[in-house]
């Protein structure tokens, strides 16, 4: 569980406001920490890493900055929030243009709550004929998981908490904080 911070900064975003959760140091460690296991995991191969846009930006920049084996990265876009409620259905709004037969594909993920979105991945890529089909996620929320979906790698287990920060918005806002706030009581 990560530690709630001791200060009181409250940020407003919209009509909402929101307290510090998650500190940068401790986005910082969990990243490196899915390095080290997928270096580990996949040290003879080329994985190719697909990030899920728009939340994923910082993920996986900062995860490819740290990662020092060979790699590919790609994005596709879904959407599946409306505001701070899942909608549960997922749009395919942009999506991959490359042939990933025989491929290792490691799924990089900003968070993962319901699963819906993660199910939608699973069914794309179910066609594709990949080796490997490996799911990462730097924030998962156990209590909201609905899927019988295994993830393989997990930087922080929260509670089921609306956040922002480290590419997660609240209707477009907030992605661009180095740490991650949650939603005030």
């Amino acid at each position: 569980m990560p530690n709630i911070l001791k200060y009181k900064t409250v940020i407003q975003l919209h009509d909402k406001q929101f307290v510090p959760f998650i500190s940068a140091n401790e986005i910082d460690f969990a990243i490196k920490k899915m390095v080290a296991q997928i270096e580990d995991d996949f040290f003879d191969e080329t994985p190719i890493f697909i990030g899920v846009l728009n939340g994923s930006f910082m993920v996986v920049s900062d995860f490819l900055k740290l990662y020092k084996k060979p790699c590919e990265v790609s994005f596709i876009k879904l959407a599946s929030y409306e505001g701070t409620s899942s909608t549960e259905s997922v749009k395919q709004l942009i999506g991959l243009n490359q042939d990933l037969t025989g491929r290792t594909v490691i799924v990089i993920e900003d968070i993962i709550d319901t699963g819906n979105t993660l199910e939608e991945l699973k069914n794309l890529f179910k066609s594709q004929n990949v080796k490997h089909f490996k799911i990462a996620t730097l924030f998962f929320k156990p209590d909201a998981f609905k899927k019988d979906l295994k993830i393989d790698y997990v930087g922080i287990r929260i509670p089921n908490k609306f956040i922002v920060g480290f590419g997660l918005d609240y209707d477009g806002l907030g992605r661009n904080l180095p740490e991650v706030y949650q939603l005030k009581e």
